[in-house]
């Protein structure tokens, strides 16, 4: 990663929004994919002017996207893309989702960025740098007890069957949760302002951008066995502010 790579991830970012907003409460397209999620005009315009930077830019590296697929996925450097992350709450005219770019080399996360192009917040997050939440530095707070914890998750049903008793037990465990948000969720924890987001069902391109966010903050985010983010990943997280909620956090789940 080199600071050529952090420019370019905000200029992919600004075009991404450039061609979010025009949409943003307004009337277009929405079709619904094979697996029963919505896909808006929107989605494929941000994604389509992501790629269309990186194959002038950096046409050696792959690109994993959510709605055009994968390319050169043999590649050591992989941009991983969503282009709306929260669909749903895009079409209801909340400005909860976000455009989430990822850098992958050996397939961990070394680069990302939360951007809101409504409200024009973006996280920017950068392995072995701070964390910055519009040009300043973000922090985590500290919480070290789930008795105290604020929860953050998007929607109890996107979880399966199979792991919904351990949410349950973890909900029961800590002092409120919060719910909807989607990716916005993990910038409000990078910022201090959430404690725990715990979701599952999760693909690469829905948490790949969030990891260098969350822990150039301050915190840490794994799976639900305590092991690092990675494009193996099985799609359940846990991200924390506070490191230490993670070991409570993995016990409550698996219960």
């Amino acid at each position: 990663m080199t600071d050529a790579d952090i420019l370019l991830i905000e200029r992919l970012a600004d075009a991404a929004g450039a061609a979010i907003r025009p949409f943003f409460r307004a009337r277009f397209t929405v079709e619904t994919k094979p697996d029963d999620s919505p896909v808006t005009q929107a989605d494929r315009a941000a994604e389509a002017a992501i790629r269309a930077i990186l194959e002038i830019e950096r046409p050696d590296d792959g690109i994993i996207g959510e709605e055009y697929g994968t390319v050169r996925e043999d590649a050591a450097r992989q941009w991983v893309i969503d282009p709306i992350d929260g669909t749903r709450a895009f079409l209801a005219g909340r400005p909860l989702f976000g455009t989430l770019i990822a850098l992958l080399e050996e397939d961990r996360p070394i680069l990302g960025l939360i951007d809101q192009p409504i409200a024009r917040e973006r996280w920017l997050g950068a392995a072995g740098r701070p964390t910055l939440f519009n040009g300043a530095p973000a922090a985590t707070r500290t919480c070290t007890t789930l008795a105290r914890a604020h929860l953050g998750t998007t929607a109890p049903n996107l979880f399966p069957a199979a792991d919904q008793p351990g949410f349950d037990s973890l909900r029961g465990q800590v002092r409120d949760t919060i719910w909807g948000g989607d990716c916005y969720n993990y910038g409000l924890v990078a910022s201090g302002h959430l404690d725990l987001v715990v979701e599952a069902g999760l693909k690469l391109y829905d948490f790949a951008a969030l990891v260098p966010v969350v822990e150039g903050a301050g915190g840490r985010m794994t799976d639900w066995a305590g092991e690092p983010l990675g494009r193996a990943s099985d799609g359940r997280v846990i991200a924390a502010g506070d490191a230490a909620l993670i070991e409570a956090a993995i016990a409550a789940l698996t219960i």
